[in-house]
């Protein structure tokens, strides 16, 4: 089935242009020119993956992303037209999956799309075969790949796919101190840089949804100089 793509920016000429690269690849568009407008669009439409500006008027990017997180766990790609560092880390912290700067390539654009794309099919019940061990549990936490269900003391978690990933691969392991270059080089399948605190803005949020006490995690432990682990 055609997966949809919605794009959000209420600049027209960046909104067609990726129009044409995604529709060249054969996903689905709906394009919208602010916040507002997209948040109807996702009462009415099953929306595969958000491309979504932060610079917007009705509602900014941010905003929006807050509000699709709340209902919605499929991946978000921000753009912003200026490069803030801690525009990046709000982003990452309110459940975007990827964040890009403009003017970008669209070329590289797409190639984002498709492996958050790659990474949310991996709970998809159709994919039983990619995911033999599909469950786990641990100390009140039962994970299920097949239908990306968090089940945390009797209350669901909402999670980002990256997010669902993250608490995976630490659940696996219990105990075990996995360093932040491990864990961001398994899941974004980059090189990690020194000072990259992709992974810590993460683990935050995993946190805040748990309700973990601030300073004082019951679960997820920060292991200072080396990474994190959960016990």
């Amino acid at each position: 089935m055609k997966k949809t793509i919605l794009v959000v920016d209420d600049d027209a000429e960046i909104t067609d242009l990726i129009e044409v690269y995604l529709c060249n690849e054969g996903f689905g568009v709906i394009k919208c020119y602010d916040g507002l407008q997209a948040q109807n669009v996702l009462e009415s439409n099953e929306i595969s993956l958000a491309i979504v500006d932060v610079m917007m008027p009705q509602m900014n990017g941010f905003d929006l992303c807050r509000k699709i997180r709340e209902q919605f766990s499929f991946p978000i790609i921000i753009l912003t037209a200026r490069f803030e560092f801690t525009d990046k880390i709000n982003g990452l912290s309110i459940g975007a999956d990827d964040y890009m700067v403009k003017p970008f390539h669209p070329l590289e654009l797409i190639a984002r799309v498709k492996a958050q794309l790659r990474r949310a099919e991996i709970y998809n019940v159709t994919n039983k075969e990619k995911a033999p061990e599909h469950e786990i549990s641990y100390r009140g936490i039962t994970m299920n790949r097949l239908t990306h269900k968090c089940i945390f003391n009797n209350t669901e978690l909402v999670l980002t796919p990256t997010e669902f990933d993250i608490l995976w691969m630490l659940c696996a392991r219990p105990y075990q101190v996995i360093s932040s270059e491990e864990i961001f080089e398994h899941i974004w399948k980059e090189k990690y840089y020194t000072g990259n605190k992709t992974v810590m803005v993460h683990i935050r949020h995993i946190r805040d949804k748990m309700h973990e006490p601030p300073g004082n995690p019951d679960y997820i432990k920060t292991v200072w100089g080396v990474g994190y682990k959960i016990e």
